[in-house]
């Protein structure tokens, strides 16, 4: 995909990304451009359909996925998630910086294509905060919240050790970690 290359945000729901890439799009007005990506969950209050997320149906996002239209795509607590090719090329025909937002999921996905992103790890300061913005948030059942939190230790330990996998054995893994405090 020509333009400038993309960036790869990943870690638990909860540990700031959403924070961080406010902040990215809104004090780098124009330098920056989110792919937005594909899900079959339910929007949550305040999200908006194109904005946040394409919010399909099953049917819809298997098809694509059969078609070959995504860069990756997951299952988690039983609901998709996939980023689009087009959406990333959307982005880079604005000469912008495609920033994506994916689960470690999506991190071994990627890292099997020829995307080449910089890929940046946020982490929270500790499963204890991430827990308690998970609940103060009041979007997850406690099934659900407890999956994130046990998906969560398993980024974290993945991102402590540097990788992702899924890459070729010879490929650059360029990995920053950020941890964003509680407050």
């Amino acid at each position: 995909m020509a333009g400038p290359r993309p960036v790869v945000m990943s870690g638990p729901s909860g540990a700031g990304k959403s924070t961080l890439l406010k902040m990215l799009l809104g004090d780098f007005d124009g330098l920056f451009g989110f792919s937005v990506s594909h899900t079959t969950r339910n929007p949550r209050p305040g999200e908006s359909n194109g904005k946040d997320y394409h919010f399909v149906t099953r049917e819809v996002m298997q098809k694509g996925i059969d078609n070959g239209e995504f860069i990756e795509h997951a299952v988690f607590s039983g609901n998709m998630y996939g980023t689009s090719k087009a959406a990333v090329r959307d982005v880079q025909a604005r000469n912008q910086i495609c920033i994506l937002d994916i689960d470690m999921q999506g991190v071994k996905s990627i890292k099997r294509t020829d995307l080449n992103p910089m890929y940046i790890s946020i982490q929270p300061p500790s499963v204890e905060t991430l827990e308690k913005r998970l609940r103060d948030r009041k979007t997850e059942s406690e099934e659900s919240l407890q999956k994130r939190l046990k998906a969560a230790r398993e980024d974290i330990k993945i991102s402590e050790s540097g990788g992702g996998g899924g890459g070729e054995e010879g490929r650059e893994r360029e990995t920053t970690r950020l941890a964003f405090p509680s407050g």
